[in-house]
């Protein structure tokens, strides 16, 4: 259909819908995240305890544990990052914008280590 046989009227309401379709697919595409990545705190573990990612992608780290409280942090000259004390089932999203080796820890528990790969 030609824009120049229609009322302008027509042509008004043939431009919104365009618009209107063109802001939808944007909306759309600026929507789609980031993958995410879930990393369980159980039995005094990090569960995987190695993990590759992408800069500026999520991991999510979860307290599985029942009855323990966590606290994760990295301390890097690259990032740094503190989750304060994490509560049973509590879940910290940690988003890494720089390239790097990191290690997350647990200041509750030392023996606790995530090694992070982030790209």
């Amino acid at each position: 259909m030609r824009l120049g046989r229609l009322s302008e009227r027509a042509k008004v309401a043939v431009s919104l819908v365009l618009i209107a379709g063109s802001l939808t697919g944007l909306g759309v595409l600026g929507g789609i995240a980031a993958p995410q990545y879930t990393v369980s705190q159980k039995g005094r573990e990090f569960h995987p305890n190695t993990l590759t990612i992408r800069r500026g992608e999520t991991i999510v780290i979860v307290n599985d544990d029942g009855d323990l409280r966590h606290h994760a942090y990295i301390d890097s000259s690259q990032f740094s990052f503190d989750s304060g004390d994490q509560e049973p089932g509590s879940r910290t999203p940690i988003t890494i914008p720089v390239a790097g080796e990191f290690e997350v820890l647990c200041a509750i528990h030392p023996k606790m280590k995530l090694t992070l790969h982030v790209q």
